[in-house]
């Protein structure tokens, strides 16, 4: 068996995005507090999950779409705060400017660049992500061929969409490609579920019993992981 295609999940695969997320808001808060100073009290958590229903039921269309949500999310809120509609959209776009300046500064796992460098050498490699990591903002582009997430297909993983979209791109068969990620449902069934190979992420050495095809606690070893898979 050939394997052509090895896409790959980005966030706690590549890197940590808990530390990533944290800062990023962090800024973000930063800047926002002295141009709308009521932001920081009235976002509290009761207020977060309320705004967050409120505008996915308005606008359904971009469930799937972080960035486009936590826009709408920040215009409201600024809006609660006191600002006119057409300010609080602009001040918005330009908080969440900020946001995914962050968002994309990070630190790779170890080995993770060295390992896509190996790879990319053998096969195609693509990201896929349910996430708004920017694969040539955090300088990823020189290793994968191409760049889905849920946006783009408007579904997240685990549903076919974004690996199917990816076999497309691609030219491949599911038996000649294979899904790299941490998440045992949105990464591993649902690559399964679309007849893909599955190589589980497991840097914690979690116990639980996850139906991927092979399991790595490192980055580096999923080199061997793959060619093991192409013999069996």
């Amino acid at each position: 068996m050939t394997i052509r295609l090895v896409t790959f999940d980005l966030d706690n695969t590549l890197w940590d995005v808990d530390t990533v997320i944290h800062r990023a808001e962090k800024e973000t808060r930063n800047w926002i507090q002295p141009r709308v100073p009521e932001y920081g009290s009235y976002m509290t958590s009761e207020n977060v999950a309320s705004l967050r229903a409120r505008v996915m039921e308005e606008n359904p269309d971009i469930r799937h779409d972080v960035s486009a949500l936590r826009i709408q999310m920040m215009r409201r809120a600024f809006e609660q705060c006191g600002l006119p509609r057409t300010e609080a959209d602009a001040k918005a776009r330009e908080a969440f400017a900020v946001f995914i300046r962050w968002r994309n500064t990070i630190t790779f796992y170890d080995g993770a660049l060295a390992t896509l460098n190996t790879l990319s050498h053998r096969y195609q490699l693509a990201a896929l992500s349910n996430g708004n990591a920017d694969v040539r903002k955090v300088g990823l582009d020189s290793y994968f061929s191409f760049a889905i997430s849920a946006a783009d297909v408007g579904s997240s993983k685990p549903s076919p969409e974004m690996f199917l979209e990816a076999m497309h791109r691609a030219e491949v068969l599911p038996d000649h490609a294979v899904h790299v990620g941490d998440h045992p449902i949105d990464d591993i069934e649902g690559a399964n579920r679309v007849g893909m190979h599955s190589i589980w992420v497991n840097f914690d050495g979690k116990t639980d019993r996850v139906p991927a095809h092979a399991t790595v606690t490192d980055l580096p070893s999923l080199v061997g992981a793959i060619v093991t898979i192409e013999g069996s």
